[in-house]
């Protein structure tokens, strides 16, 4: 049975298995803060349809409150535990079905089973949140085993813990010239790749939202981290497919199980 993953830019994909539609880390503002869209047009009115929806942390950019709020009422919402009451503008948001959860967790929505898995990022609500709800990655169990990273660094267990995956989406970048601690530039992510040895990778988190006034301050890390994964993926993990969307692309990917 076929998969489909469809990336609309930054964190932002969807994963149709067995007939269910989820949703990652939804972000479809033309302008977060001082950052701006600067390729590929905001996702269309159907990017919002979803049967859950799966935010990997409390930054800005993964967990948009107004982007969040244009979802269909009755939404269920999965977030980090604790994320609530780090980010109160989510409690006015009770057309969702709000749920918390942590690290082995297990959701259940029609077939398919999420399962929460541990993410090396700094999870908390920036600039001064504390430290109440850890970033998370997701497994999503059907027709195929499909990790969505959301935002992480490289460590040592990632392979244990996240388990065999059939499709992994990893971020390869960032929305700055520089990436800080807890995160996968495109050398990095073709490690984990090679660690998570699944059968198939699509990059995310690039080449979409950069600061304003920026634009000539290490334009590469904006437009080069697709390629350059692409590129060390098949020096450090051949015999993995990597399918580089551009913003708003779909792959069907075939899984036999």
């Amino acid at each position: 049975m076929p998969v489909e993953i469809t990336w609309w830019g930054h964190a932002t994909c969807t994963i149709e298995d067995s007939g269910i539609r989820l949703l990652t880390d939804p972000l479809f503002a033309r302008r977060l803060a001082h950052l701006r869209r600067r390729r590929g047009a905001p996702p269309p009115a159907e990017a919002r349809q979803a049967d859950l929806v799966l935010v990997s942390h409390l930054h800005a950019d993964h967990l948009h409150v107004p982007s969040l709020a244009g979802l269909a009422p009755g939404t269920r919402l999965l977030v980090p535990r604790g994320a609530p009451r780090a980010v109160p503008a989510l409690r006015r948001l009770r057309q969702l079905r709000i749920t918390e959860v942590g690290v082995g967790d297990e959701i259940s929505v029609g077939p398919l089973v999420v399962r929460a898995v541990p993410a090396r990022h700094d999870g908390r609500r920036l600039p001064v949140g504390p430290h109440r709800s850890p970033a998370l990655g997701y497994v999503v169990e059907g027709a195929a085993r499909t990790y969505f990273a959301g935002d992480t660094g490289l460590f040592d267990e990632m392979a244990e813990a996240v388990g065999p995956v059939d499709v992994a989406l990893l971020p390869v970048g960032g929305w700055g010239p520089y990436l800080g601690e807890g995160h996968l530039d495109a050398g990095r992510a073709a490690r984990a790749l090679a660690r998570l040895a699944p059968r198939s990778a699509v990059p995310v988190h690039y080449g979409t939202y950069w600061p304003i006034g920026m634009d000539g301050v290490r334009p590469h890390e904006f437009h080069a981290p697709g390629d350059e994964f692409v590129r060390l993926a098949a020096e450090y993990a051949p015999r993995v497919a990597v399918h580089k969307l551009g913003h708003g692309e779909s792959v069907r990917l075939e899984v036999a199980r």
